[in-house]
């Protein structure tokens, strides 16, 4: 568990938000799949594909999950992911009414650990289970703050209001440490042979769940970007970052965002969800 802190300033009053997915070029299914859930005390709402809202009065959730083995993996997956969101943020959105900081550190580990027990359960006692896993990316969002929970390969990218593209996530893989660790750059680690190899996932027979958690301090302007592998695997670094810090034209900046990747690959399921923090409910 990391438990990075990031602050960066003001905070932001209000949210604008798009996600898309597509199979991609190449596979008939689609097992990627992802989450856009408000919550308050109350009650949990599904979100539709693009929308903004204010921040005082709910938090909202967005998660990005790849689902892997199993021909049923991805619907499995985001369909536990969001039962166990459901029962389990609400309890932070409570505490926080009452004067009390949400304890990220505690709850995203408890929820992933909560996805993982599920998954393992399922594939051991359905046949047609085994193996299935699926990668988390969770962004979750409260006046000022955006908390975040990780684990596999899926991605979620920082751009402040100033410039400066940060990827948050770590890659859970060998060549991601190696990139990390600088001995890679970043053209060696995506033609890297085992670039997709996991040592960390959600069930997927992987016996334990150390998730990677954080937190930004958020202000307006600030844009954040959770996506499948299929749009990295299309895009470089450079093109995610001037596609998110462009002005939003006639398509959403998801869809811009899918879009440029299959045009440049296109070879596995492709999914982004576009955050953007703004001064307020009507706009920047």
């Amino acid at each position: 568990m990391d438990g990075t802190a990031i602050d960066s300033g003001v905070a932001a009053g209000a949210l604008r938000w798009s996600g898309l997915t597509h199979p991609g070029k190449v596979r008939a299914n689609n097992e990627d799949a992802f989450l856009a859930l408000c919550f308050d005390g109350a009650e949990v709402r599904f979100l539709g594909k693009e929308g903004g809202a204010s921040l005082a009065e709910a938090d909202f959730v967005f998660a990005v999950s790849d689902g892997m083995g199993g021909a049923k993996s991805g619907e499995f997956a985001s369909r536990i992911a969001v039962d166990k969101i459901t029962q389990l943020l609400p309890r932070s959105f409570r505490a926080r009414a009452q004067g009390r900081p949400p304890d990220f550190q505690d709850v995203l580990p408890e929820l992933f650990t909560a996805i993982h027990r599920e998954l393992s359960e399922l594939a051991r006692c359905y046949e047609e289970c085994a193996g299935m896993g699926a990668t988390l990316t969770l962004a979750w969002c409260a006046p000022g703050w955006l908390y975040f929970g990780h684990i596999g390969d899926s991605r979620l990218y920082y751009l402040p209001a100033g410039g400066g593209l940060k990827q948050l996530s770590h890659d859970d893989s060998q060549v991601g440490w190696l990139r990390r660790q600088g001995k890679l750059s970043e053209r060696e680690a995506r033609m890297h042979p085992r670039r997709n190899v996991l040592n960390k996932a959600l069930g997927g027979g992987h016996q334990f769940v150390e998730p990677q958690v954080g937190a930004v301090s958020c202000q307006a302007g600030d844009r954040f970007l959770l996506v499948s592998d299929g749009v990295v695997d299309g895009l470089w670094d450079r093109q995610v970052e001037e596609i998110l810090g462009a002005p939003e034209g006639a398509k959403s900046p998801a869809r811009q965002m899918v879009d440029e990747a299959l045009e440049r690959s296109g070879r596995d399921n492709t999914t982004a969800v576009v955050l953007e923090m703004v001064g307020s409910a009507g706009g920047g």
